[in-house]
């Protein structure tokens, strides 16, 4: 029988099958790629240009260089946003959690077995679609995205006593928005829900066999499978909360682009725009630090377990090459001594 010869991929070079998967790959990201250069990329490259300059707008930009002009004007003569950036931070670190939570309890609800289930789970989806843009500045007029009946101030002096006056304004605006809050859970319960729906049931069915209840179920299968969800619902929330047209600090970083007062305008925008982002990306990586993916007990027992092999194959190579060099000194040792044989007069 001929044998067959395989034909095998030289190491570091990728196969047929791996550089088509590799082409299609590209291909679906390749549009992402592309708006994000042309929409994303180069604009913030343009806006950190603007930070630099005082702009007029007068048949077309004219473009005047103050260095760090806009960026001190900002720390030293604006309290106002100063104020708002502080009151955001304060809000979006006691809101997200609070939705994110919110989003989680509903998610199983809806993931168990409850009749009219898919009704259900399109009434927590539905704000999502209808609530957005003009409807949801129209119904913040009107009020409802707060309860009546709650009143807020007596919330905030309650706070007051035993916590600093912005923190307890940020819990009593909390409060006061608590139903605008709950209606943007909606893309986070659908996202839980898939997480929810992809845990192997009998997972859970072992877990009862052994006799564990469903709040350690919940704590030991179900919590850990779905951390990784956690840590993109905190991130798509608090993005979600930062680009929200709702937010006081967009409407004023707008009303200062087209304000026609001499100090501000376009360039002065662009410099409170970008502190703004650097504040947001912090928040992040705050929920990052927070929540990110920690390594497992086993696993640095498996890696600690690994190292101390390597030391000991490291240790025993060490010695075998030692053992060589003194069995090859003895030979050479032996060598000599046969060169100096005894010629039976008493002398070698």
């Amino acid at each position: 029988m001929s044998k067959l010869k395989e034909k095998k991929t030289p190491r570091g070079k990728l196969g047929k099958l791996e550089r088509r998967q590799e082409r299609a790959g590209w291909a679906f990201i390749s549009t992402w790629l592309i708006g994000t250069l042309l929409f994303t990329f180069i604009p913030m490259c343009e806006a950190f240009y603007y930070i630099w300059f005082k702009i007029k707008v007068r048949r077309g930009l004219e473009f005047t260089y103050i260095g760090t002009g806009n960026l001190t004007q900002i720390w030293l003569e604006d309290p106002d946003f100063l104020q708002g950036l502080v009151t955001y931070v304060w809000q979006t670190i006691l809101e997200v959690p609070i939705i994110v939570v919110f989003a989680l309890i509903i998610a199983m609800m809806l993931n168990g077995k409850i009749k009219a289930r898919g009704f259900f789970r399109l009434i927590f989806f539905l704000p999502v679609i209808i609530v957005s843009g003009p409807v949801m500045n129209m119904l913040v007029s009107e009020g409802a995205a707060s309860i009546p009946a709650l009143n807020t101030q007596a919330v905030v002096n309650a706070f007051d006593t035993f916590l600093p006056t912005s923190v307890a304004e940020s819990l009593g605006s909390l409060f006061g928005n608590m139903i605008m809050i709950l209606w943007y859970s909606g893309v986070q319960i659908l996202i839980f829900l898939s997480a929810l729906q992809k845990i192997d049931p009998g997972l859970y069915e072992a877990a009862k066999i052994d006799g564990g209840s469903q709040w350690e179920c919940f704590w030991k299968i179900t919590l850990p499978t779905i951390k990784p969800m956690i840590l993109i619902n905190a991130v798509y929330t608090v993005i979600f909360l930062s680009s929200n047209e709702q937010n006081e600090l967009i409407v004023m970083i707008k009303t200062t682009m087209f304000s026609a007062t001499a100090e501000r305008g376009y360039g002065y925008a662009t410099a409170m725009a970008w502190i703004y982002a650097i504040m947001v990306t912090l928040i992040v990586l705050l929920f990052f630090l927070l929540l990110g993916s920690k390594k497992d007990v086993y696993d640095r027992m498996v890696k600690k377990r690994l190292r101390a092999e390597k030391k000991e194959r490291r240790l025993v190579k060490k010695i075998e090459r030692r053992s060589a060099r003194n069995v090859k000194k003895l030979e050479k040792a032996r060598k000599k001594r046969k060169y100096h044989t005894y010629d039976g007069s008493g002398d070698y």
